[in-house]
């Protein structure tokens, strides 16, 4: 792995630091679960098929689509019941801005740095990237494909199998590049909090969660419910990584606005699940917790912290549940990390951000990726930064958000 300067600020440096991505995309191989899950459930385990796609739809909230064998060839994944189209929205670097659409896509036509290991270590040098975390595609966000399931055992062999395969396949070997971020069974706190364990044992520091559980059917965070998860993750020093759409409810304002509203509201559910975490107590119980909001921007912080503390000061007498005894924003600076890949007001915005609270990401392979111009677009954008505050920002504050071994 690449060495920076202990500090770009006395270094002398005027090049931008290689990135440390906090927020990734990795498309699985096709034998992940097939090879394994036990044999007997390999007729309903995840896997990958080729067929025709018929129509495929986005409404805003939700795709429907249909197979139609004399349509254009896709891959499938397949689970249980569950038939899910591969498009080229999520795996659209290397194609023109103007043939990025939900086209389908095979593993063939896609680039191989999406799903292959090598492959990506291969992109990440094309793009000024030192290391990265990527999150899952099939489990979806947070793992809540395997939430819906029906088979309640094999959904847990399946968040197991994809972990081993995280630890054991996709980073192993690379020097620390590809960084392990890991499932939960979210139906079972208790077995999530072990789950933790078992991959803090072998070195994993970061793990998936839902940015607003409720929107999922589960308790919560101002019940006590995940206090089993969040009290491992505390001492284990693991990092809750709520990404966008880990929700399985995106922002909209009605089912016939167009896709660019749900889009542009994006950051709505991080806003959402950080003012919750603020008053929850939670960053009180867990002093050492640390939560990552991953793709959510950062221009809409400091409002929400200014507003966040009116609230505490001005409605403490009526408003229930103020169960925090400093203000909101105190506990911000001490335990939430967010990032971003294009924000400019954010930037203008950073002493109230807070330059030690800011991580950066590429978003390959998707559609908002900026691969292969990252490095380009990053020194456009923190021009006239500090060269300290640019070191924290590309990858000074991930180092430490997620105790990696580099500098």
């Amino acid at each position: 792995m690449t060495t920076a300067p202990e500090s770009a600020a006395t270094s002398g440096a005027t090049e931008l630091p290689k990135i440390v991505s906090v927020d990734d995309h990795v498309i699985e191989p096709t034998g992940v679960w097939l090879d394994r899950l036990p044999a007997r459930y390999h007729d309903i385990a995840p896997r990958v098929e080729r067929h025709g796609l018929g129509d495929l739809a986005f409404n805003g909230t939700t795709y429907t689509y249909s197979i139609d064998e004399s349509g254009p060839a896709c891959d499938w994944w397949r689970y249980e019941d569950l038939m899910i189209p591969l498009r080229r929205i999520i795996a659209a670097v290397g194609f023109p801005r103007d043939q990025v659409t939900l086209s389908p896509i095979t593993y063939d036509e896609m680039r191989k740095g999406c799903w292959d290991r090598d492959a990506r270590l291969a992109d990440m040098d094309l793009n000024w990237v030192d290391a990265s975390l990527s999150f899952p595609t099939f489990p979806r966000f947070c793992g809540q494909t395997f939430l819906e399931a029906k088979d309640r055992e094999l959904a847990r062999l399946c968040v197991r199998a994809y972990n081993d395969w995280m630890v054991d396949e996709w980073s192993a070997g690379t020097d620390g590049r590809l960084i392990p971020l890991c499932l939960i069974p979210l139906w079972d706190a208790d077995e999530a909090a072990a789950e933790v364990t078992r991959n803090a044992a072998r070195g994993v520091k970061a793990v998936c969660f839902s940015e607003i559980p409720h929107h999922l059917g589960l308790p919560s965070i101002h019940t006590d419910h995940w206090d089993p998860f969040f009290s491992v993750c505390n001492e284990t020093g693991t990092v809750v990584c709520m990404h966008i759409g880990s929700s399985s409810k995106m922002p909209a304002t009605s089912p016939d606005a167009p896709a660019a509203v749900q889009a542009t509201l994006s950051f709505n559910n991080a806003m959402a699940s950080m003012s919750d975490f603020l008053f929850s107590g939670v960053l009180i119980r867990f002093p050492n917790l640390k939560l990552a909001y991953s793709e959510g921007q950062i221009g809409w912080i400091p409002y929400v912290l200014e507003r966040a503390d009116d609230v505490w000061r001005q409605h403490g007498a009526w408003a229930q549940g103020m169960r925090i005894p400093e203000p909101p924003s105190t506990y911000y600076f001490k335990h939430v990390f967010g990032c971003f890949f294009r924000d400019r007001h954010g930037i203008e915005s950073l002493d109230a951000v807070g330059v030690d609270n800011v991580t950066f990401e590429t978003d390959y392979p998707h559609s908002d990726s900026t691969w292969p111009d990252t490095k380009e677009i990053a020194e456009a954008m923190f021009a006239g930064l500090p060269d300290d505050a640019v070191y924290k920002i590309c990858r000074g504050n991930a180092i430490r958000m997620l105790g990696l071994d580099i500098v």
